[in-house]
This record gives structure tokens, sequence and C-alpha cells, in this order.
């Protein structure tokens, strides 16, 4: 099978089949991503995909879930989507679920018809970077979507049927802002009621838009305990039903998985018992994340 690039995936993918049809990122102006800064935006033909199809048939014995790799596959148009579903469910009519990374944008070119066209060829799944529900943190992240469009494009699938994942990034609001932003992304997650939330943490790359305002002075990263406590504050402030929690990013200094609300307090718990063990003077220093 052909892959070209830096392969991306969730670490809720890890055992799941991957199948490339995009190369790179086609947004790639996210301030705090360096992940496809080296490769150029571009869209897998049919044929080739369907030659690593026939490929990982001879692999995979069977392939019930199946993630669309690279950074944002989801802005390939509806037609193009369905061209690659309809031939997934050739090769693997046991798939049940074809998943990618999708961003708002994506969401907002497709009409419902579409979306829901979609959701009957199996594209059911989409994990969508989020960050936080703070808008001030998200315009200077470049995300390319307002909180407001956010809500509303995730209604709108919630309305078609298509699960998405809330993907996070703790500490994103800079030093003294954990706290609020917590509470204002908690607010977003209430609304538009994820099915799952995954939450990493800020890491400064090199060459990236936000590591050279950190190094100007224009933006100042939390300490460790600041961004411990944010995490603690989400947990406490989500109010969703039998929504898994994943904090398990290598970026995260305590990783986490839990069923919110049945496991909120043990995950603040097992947070708590970190700052005791690392010691709350040592936290209040900001780790080097500088690479995975």
């Amino acid at each position: 099978m052909q892959f070209e690039g830096t392969t991306y995936r969730p670490p809720m993918e890890a055992d799941n089949m991957l199948l490339q049809v995009t190369v790179g990122c086609a947004h790639n102006k996210c301030t705090f991503c360096n992940m496809y800064r080296d490769v150029r935006f571009r869209v897998i033909d049919l044929e080739q995909i369907e030659r690593d199809l026939i490929e990982a048939r001879q692999i995979y014995r069977q392939a019930k879930r199946i993630f669309l790799v690279n950074g944002d596959a989801f802005v390939l148009p509806a037609h193009r989507l369905v061209a690659i579903a309809q031939r997934i469910n050739h090769y693997f009519p046991e798939c049940t679920t074809i998943t990618m990374y999708a961003s708002i944008r994506d969401i907002r070119t497709k009409t419902d018809a579409q979306l829901r066209e979609l959701k009957s060829y199996g594209i059911n799944d989409l994990y969508i970077g989020i960050e936080s529900g703070c808008e001030s943190v998200v315009q200077r992240l470049n995300k390319g979507h307002s909180v407001a469009e956010a809500k509303k494009e995730l209604a709108r699938l919630n309305t078609v049927g298509i699960n998405h994942m809330a993907l996070l990034m703790l500490g994103v609001a800079g030093k003294g802002n954990g706290m609020e932003n917590a509470r204002q992304t908690a607010l977003f997650l209430n609304e538009t009621k994820p099915k799952l939330i995954w939450a990493g943490t800020l890491a400064l790359f090199n060459g990236t838009e936000l590591h050279q305002a950190t190094q100007r002075g224009e933006f100042q990263p939390p300490t460790e305990y600041e961004i411990l406590e944010e995490e603690k504050e989400l947990l406490r402030s989500i109010r969703l039903d039998d929504v898994p929690f994943y904090g398990n990013h290598p970026t995260n200094l305590v990783k986490l998985y839990g069923l919110l609300p049945r496991d909120s307090m043990q995950m603040i718990q097992a947070i708590d018992r970190a700052i005791e063990h690392y010691g709350k003077q040592t936290l209040l220093t900001t780790f080097d994340r500088s690479s995975l």
C-alpha cells in the first residue's frame, strides 16, 4: 500500500486499517501545527486508491473500520468521498465505519443532502480539531472558523446522524487563561455533543507561528500546574452522558482515560496524585515539548 509523507492518525485508530486518500493538509495554516509543512497538499487518484484496497484485501482478513489518511481528508468533495466509499464497500463489505480527520470548513462546503448520502455509505465518524471553545483562542490558532460557525456545522452533523469526535488542546489559551478556557470549552462541548473527547497538550514546535510569537513575548505558555488544573476544570464542567474521554497523547503529563461522567472524579484524582508526585514547585515551570 502507498503512503506518502508522514502518516498521522488518532491514537484510537491504532489497530484499524489506514487508507491514504490525500497527502498533507489542505488548510495547513494553524499557528501551532508543523505536521504537514514538508509536503504539498494533493489528492490521491482513484486508481491508486483502488490498487491499495486490492492489496489491503490480501493483508486484512477483515476491516470493519477504516481510517482515511491524511490531515483533513473530509476536504474532498462529496462525490469523491462517495466514490472512495463505494470502492471500500466493494472490497470490504464488512466495513461499517469510514472515518477521517475533518475541519469545520470541510463540513460547511457540503449540503445536508450530501452529508446524508455520505452517512449512507458508512462515513459516519469524523475527528474534528476543535482545540478550544473560546473565540479569542480559536482565532489565534487560525483554525479557519469561528466558534459560532463550529456550533452551526456540528449541529448539522448531529441532525444527519454523523458522529464527531472533538479534539482539544490543553494550555493553548496561554498563561493565566486556562480555567476560563476550560469553562468555555466545556460549554461548547455540552452544546455540540461529541461522541468522544480527546485532549492533548500544547507543544511549541520550532518554526510554527505560535512558537515565533512565544519567542517575541507575544504569547506566554502556561505552567504545567496550570495545564493540569485546566484539565481538572474541564472534567468538572462537562455535562455529557456516556462520552469517552481520552487524555492519552504523548504530550500529556498525565495519561487519562475514562467514561464521562462516571469516571470524572477518578480522572481528577489521578491528576491530583500526579501533582503530589511531581510537587507543585516542579510544576510551576513549562516543560519542553518541541518534538514528539
